[in-house]
C-alpha cells in the first residue's frame, strides 16, 4: 500500500474536503470523492458516522444521522475507499472517526481493514495526544498516518504535537464544534504562524471555513484549507437530486463542483 506522502499531489497549497460516508448513499459518496479530486482535492477526509460525536456541529451531525439510518458503519466506510480507488480516486484518503468505534472494531481488525482497502490515514478528534502512543506506534508499523489536531487552547503542547505529526497537521481555527462561521477569530493568524514554526508536515486549517474571502485570509498563514460543514450542507441541500436519476445526480455533482471551486478559488493548486 502506498504511504500518505507517496499519494499526496505536489500542490503548492492543499485543499482537503470532508464528506460523510453514506450521505446520501454509498454510491454517491464514491462519486463525490471523484468529483472532489477532479476540482483539485489534495486529500479527502471521509467522515465515519457516529451517534455521539464530540467535534461535529449540527450540519455534520445531521449527515451522520442520515447515513446511520441507511446502515453505514465504520467497516462499510473503510470498504468504500476500495470502491473510490476503483472509480479512479488516487489522492490520500483519511478516515475522520472517533476512538470508540475503533476500540469496538479492535486495533488488529482496524489496521487490517485499512491496509486491505487502501486507506492512507485516520484522525480521532477525541484521542488526546498524551494517550495516543500505542496507536501512533501501530500506525507507523502499518504505514498509515495518524493525523494530529492542534487548537488555540493547545498552547504549550503545540510544539510537542507538531513535532510528532504525520501526514499533515490539522489546525482547529475556532473553539467549539464544526460548523459554518461568518467570522474567524482575530488571533488565528498568530496561532497558525506559531504552529508552522514547529511543524515538519503541511499545516492545514479547518473548522468554519465556508467562503473564498476566509480562504484568502488564511492561505498565506497555512499550507492548506479544510472545507467540511459548508460542503456537507450543500450535499444535504441536493440530497434528492443526488439520489435521483443519473442525469439529476450528474447535475447535482456539477453544482457541488462549481460551489467548491468558488470557495477555494484563492488557493493555488498547481504543482510546486
Amino acid at each position: 500500500m502506498s504511504t500518505f506522502k507517496e499519494r499526496l499531489p505536489k500542490h503548492k497549497k492543499l485543499f482537503i474536503p470532508f464528506i460523510t460516508a453514506g450521505d446520501p448513499t454509498e454510491e454517491t459518496t464514491v462519486e463525490l470523492a471523484y468529483s472532489l479530486q477532479k476540482v483539485g482535492a489534495s486529500v479527502l477526509e471521509l467522515g465515519v458516522p457516529y451517534s455521539d460525536p464530540l467535534a461535529d456541529g449540527p450540519v455534520i451531525q445531521a449527515a451522520s444521522s442520515r447515513a446511520l439510518k441507511s446502515g453505514m458503519t465504520i467497516t462499510k466506510a473503510i470498504k468504500l475507499v476500495s470502491k473510490m480507488r476503483e472509480r479512479g480516486v488516487e489522492i490520500p484518503i483519511i478516515l475522520f472517526t472517533y476512538f470508540n468505534p475503533v476500540l469496538q472494531l479492535g486495533y488488529k481488525n482496524f489496521f487490517a481493514l485499512m491496509r486491505q482497502n487502501q486507506v492512507d490515514g485516520f484522525l480521532l478528534p477525541d484521542l488526546p495526544y498524551e494517550e495516543s502512543e500505542e496507536l501512533r506506534s501501530l500506525s507507523k508499523e502499518n504505514e498509515v498516518a495518524l493525523i494530529s489536531m492542534v487548537a488555540p487552547t493547545s498552547k504549550d503542547r503545540i510544539q510537542k504535537i507538531a513535532a510528532s505529526a504525520d501526514g499533515f497537521l490539522y489546525c482547529v481555527s475556532s473553539l467549539g464544534v464544526t460548523g459554518v462561521r461568518d467570522n474567524l477569530p482575530e488571533n488565528v493568524h498568530e496561532f497558525l504562524d506559531e504552529v508552522k514554526r514547529y511543524a515538519k508536515v503541511p499545516v492545514a486549517v479547518g473548522f468554519g471555513i465556508s467562503k473564498a474571502d476566509q480562504v484568502q485570509l488564511l492561505i498565506d498563514h497555512s499550507d492548506g484549507i479544510v472545507i467540511g460543514s459548508a460542503l456537507v450542507h450543500k450535499v444535504g441541500e441536493l440530497e434528492d437530486a443526488l439520489k435521483g436519476s443519473k442525469e439529476e445526480k450528474r447535475e447535482a455533482l456539477t453544482t457541488i463542483e462549481n460551489y467548491i471551486e468558488e470557495i477555494i478559488s484563492p488557493i493555488s493548486l498547481c504543482e510546486v
